[in-house]
């Protein structure tokens, strides 16, 4: 696929699919492959449950995107694959899977499945417009909102306006602690970042495709 046709598998915080000549931070999949013969997309959008991000880049392996085997899709960074519905991927990211799983639940351990399915049906909710609203004050680093009709990350004390090729302009979180908020990020990954999960931020990732 040429770059003047890029291929429909960057991911935006709805977990909507773009053909954008951005590149990821962070690869990923749907559990398995959506995508047809011609590297185009029908109607389906998963395989499974399995929604997982991944390094771009591990133990030198190589792939041909959107080949034979599962559909690789594309994050800007952690943040925006949590609020897709991503989690850690158990394989190439196993020490922050296990961060994610323990934060997720600190009374009992949940196994992937049990996490999966819990995201699976926030997924459901957020695609069927059920979403829910809490002040800004509220949410942890890590979660993004939506304010105005556009997707925000929240970082330390700022607001970062989500874009495919990074963020926009910083705004001030100050003085806005009990503005409702949309929330985008699943009730599940809001949990773990509330219990101190550290998402990795654009900026702290090499390697990005």
């Amino acid at each position: 696929m040429s770059a003047a046709r890029p291929l429909q598998n960057r991911v935006d915080p709805y977990g909507a699919l773009a053909a954008v000549a951005a590149r990821g931070a962070l690869m990923g999949n749907r559990g398995g492959r959506i995508h047809r013969a011609d590297q185009t997309l029908g109607r389906r959008r998963w395989a499974s449950r399995q929604w997982i991000s991944c390094r771009c880049a591990f133990r030198g392996r190589r792939r041909q995107v959107w080949g034979d085997s599962y559909s690789e899709l594309f994050f800007l960074d952690e943040p925006t694959a949590l609020a897709a519905g991503h989690r850690p991927c158990f394989e190439c990211r196993r020490a922050d899977a296990l961060a994610f799983r323990r934060a997720v639940s600190p009374d009992r351990i949940l196994t992937a499945a049990e996490i999966d399915l819990a995201l699976h049906r926030e997924r459901l909710a957020h695609l069927a417009g059920r979403f829910e609203e809490r002040p800004l004050g509220q949410l942890p680093d890590g979660a993004m909102v939506e304010i105005g009709g556009r997707p925000y990350a929240l970082r330390g004390e700022t607001l970062l306006p989500w874009g495919f090729f990074g963020y926009g302009e910083v705004e001030r979180r100050s003085g806005r602690e009990r503005q409702a908020v949309r929330l985008l990020t699943p009730a599940s990954s809001l949990a773990a970042l509330a219990a101190g999960y550290r998402p990795l931020w654009a900026d702290e990732i090499d390697g990005g495709r």
